[in-house]
């Protein structure tokens, strides 16, 4: 509530998975540039605020879970390349991967995510919520 966001690294951990590295963007230049240019992404980027995002010039299929303003999972999908994906009107924040790997880590709606940015990288906590 009321957090002013900093783009930077952290870690997400998620319940009974495993603690994955995070980049966040959080300035207009870095959420607009994201993933694009990349062959890949070791772990995931947290876009915010963010309610959509798009695949144009994509080179890899992504995972991507919309967040809203608890930083709970409202949905996760997967893009392929070259699509635009549907906007999310309660998403605050966007969380992006590659594809599969949000079903590795267990990330689905319901699951709550906290993320709390920091100098060398912040902590990142993921708490499964009871569907509601």
């Amino acid at each position: 509530m009321g957090r002013s966001w900093r783009d930077g690294a952290g870690t997400m951990a998620v319940p009974g998975g495993p603690v994955v590295p995070v980049e966040i963007a959080a300035s207009l230049r870095a959420r607009r540039r994201g993933l694009l240019g990349r062959d890949g992404i070791a772990g995931a980027m947290l876009l915010t605020p963010a309610s959509s995002v798009h695949t144009f010039g994509m080179r890899f299929p992504i995972d991507v879970a919309h967040l809203d303003r608890e930083q709970r999972v409202l949905a996760v999908v997967t893009m392929p390349p070259g699509r635009l994906g549907a906007l999310r009107l309660r998403a605050r924040h966007v969380l992006e991967a590659e594809a599969g790997a949000m079903a590795g880590w267990g990330l689905r709606p319901g699951v709550r995510v906290t993320v709390t940015p920091g100098a060398g990288g912040g902590a990142v906590r993921a708490d499964r919520s009871p569907a509601g």
